[in-house]
């Protein structure tokens, strides 16, 4: 059996990821620690950016807001979100964070569990301007089959 040993991630190490909006980086997952059962991430997101709509089949989401407000949509319902309150966003609920402040918001995010292969964790329901030219956020767990499947909420 092999042991897992920690690893401490620098931001400055990371590569910005603006496919779905905002500046997503992921600190914490299966490629940089060798995270086995979610991975963690920091977006920074500034007045008047949003991250598109999406949503998980496999996993919850785990937000906190640590620096300024947001509006997040949970199945096309707006709610209020600011600084040092949390969310938990279930499997396959459709969201959307928006910065409709005046100032920059910075959010924690963990998701798990980790979708059987990278490309099936997360699913687009609507695209953004960079969705064409960026790369993946691709963060998942071994190659298994599992039918991709939006819940009745989605549909």
């Amino acid at each position: 059996m092999s042991k897992q040993h920690p690893r401490i991630v620098d931001l400055s190490e990371t590569e910005p990821n603006r496919r779905r909006g905002g500046d997503l980086r992921t600190l914490l997952t299966p490629a940089t620690v060798g995270s086995t059962s979610g991975f963690m991430g920091l977006a920074v997101i500034q007045p008047g950016e949003r991250i598109a709509e999406h949503y998980h089949p496999y996993s919850e989401e785990f937000v906190y807001v640590v620096h300024g407000s947001l509006e997040v949509d949970l199945d096309g319902e707006p709610f209020a979100l600011r600084a040092e309150q949390g969310l938990m966003i279930p499997i396959d609920m459709r969201h959307r964070f928006r910065n409709v402040g005046d100032e920059e918001a910075r959010m924690v995010f963990h998701l798990g569990p980790l979708a059987p292969h990278p490309s099936l964790g997360h699913v687009d329901t609507e695209e953004t301007e960079s969705a064409m030219s960026g790369p993946q956020l691709t963060v998942g767990g071994p190659e298994a089959a599992r039918p991709v499947e939006p819940s009745e909420a989605i549909k």
